[in-house]
């Protein structure tokens, strides 16, 4: 895996030092390589990634014509492997992500959703930790993959998970760097709304097209909350170089490229349920995202916190988990 050399990197200003001590500050200052590691590596996107996992599996439960052959659910090797390897790929990503972009996110204004961990600024440790970390991370991705390859979990599944490491690295890091060339949302999109519940449904069988096709409408929702993700960091990001549709784009641009992906998230769910693909609970599921896509619509542009849309993506994932189990079981 492939990581640029490391740079010499100089915060704006030093950390504040707190009189007031906190469990947090705490182990700031006193393990702070352990803290980065833990920040950085993005518990709460961890967790919404092992979510995505159990709506994959949960999806395969259902049987044909998700699946070429039934599923009986129970804690087997493949979905413990799975799961495991996943994490340790997303752990590699998000590492990646936090060393490519220190200069932005010292910069940036962050806001729980944006703006990076701040692992970094908050240790004042050195962008080369994360770089070595991103290289330990990875390599315990690789070798979870290759031990699956070799009994557990299926090709399809093994070459899902790597598409999803590659590409992810390829995110941040140079010399790809999508991000930096405006190709970061659609690939976001396409690794976190897509490929992660289909790699959910290939670890335990064999998934078919409808597998794919029916997580289309949370693909796009996914869209709309990157949208808005990347809203409070278009200054920083700009002052780097880092070319996302928020820096590129007018804001009335964004609110129309944002309502366009969540009427098409729409119109394919109904497209979906009419060709018997979506059960009527599953369908009725992604009506939970609708009002909080609306807000998010109305303040797009026009306030820093993309917390609706991030709403939006979160509640459909539970809601679509839950309807998914609920007819598989």
């Amino acid at each position: 895996m492939s990581v640029p050399p490391t740079r010499r990197y100089i915060y704006p200003t030093p950390r504040a030092r707190s009189n007031i001590h906190t469990p947090r500050s705490w182990l700031i200052e006193s393990v702070p390589r352990l803290w980065a590691l833990w920040a950085a590596s993005r518990p709460s996107q961890l967790a919404l990634i092992g979510l995505l996992y159990a709506l994959g599996v949960g999806m395969a439960t259902t049987g044909p014509p998700i699946v070429t052959a039934a599923f009986t659910p129970r804690l087997t090797r493949p979905l413990l492997l799975g799961g495991v390897a996943v994490l340790a790929v997303a752990v590699t990503v998000h590492y990646a992500n936090e060393y490519a972009d220190a200069d932005t996110d010292a910069l940036a204004d962050r806001t729980p959703f944006s703006g990076g961990s701040g692992a970094l600024v908050e240790t004042e440790l050195p962008a080369s930790f994360l770089r070595r970390a991103t290289i330990g991370a990875g390599v315990l991705a690789v070798t979870l993959l290759a031990v699956g390859a070799f009994g557990p979990l299926s090709p399809t599944a093994v070459v899902l998970a790597a598409t999803i490491l590659v590409a992810g690295v390829a995110y941040s890091l140079p010399p790809v760097a999508l991000v930096r060339r405006g190709l970061g949302e659609p690939v976001n999109m396409a690794l976190g709304g897509l490929l992660l519940p289909v790699y959910g449904v290939a670890v335990v069988a064999p998934p078919t097209p409808s597998a794919a096709a029916v997580v289309v409408p949370f693909t796009l929702v996914v869209g709309c909350n990157l949208l808005a993700v990347h809203w409070p960091d278009r200054v920083a990001d700009e002052r780097v170089g880092k070319r996302t549709l928020a820096v590129r784009w007018r804001p009335i641009r964004l609110r129309r490229a944002y309502a366009t992906l969540a009427v098409v998230a729409a119109l394919s769910t109904v497209v979906l349920w009419h060709g018997e693909l979506l059960p009527p609970v599953v369908t009725t599921a992604h009506l939970t995202a609708v009002p909080f896509l609306l807000w998010g619509w109305r303040t797009l542009t026009r306030k820093r916190s993309p917390l609706p849309a991030v709403a939006a993506m979160v509640v459909l994932a539970v809601a679509l988990t839950a309807g998914w189990w609920w007819v598989g079981v």
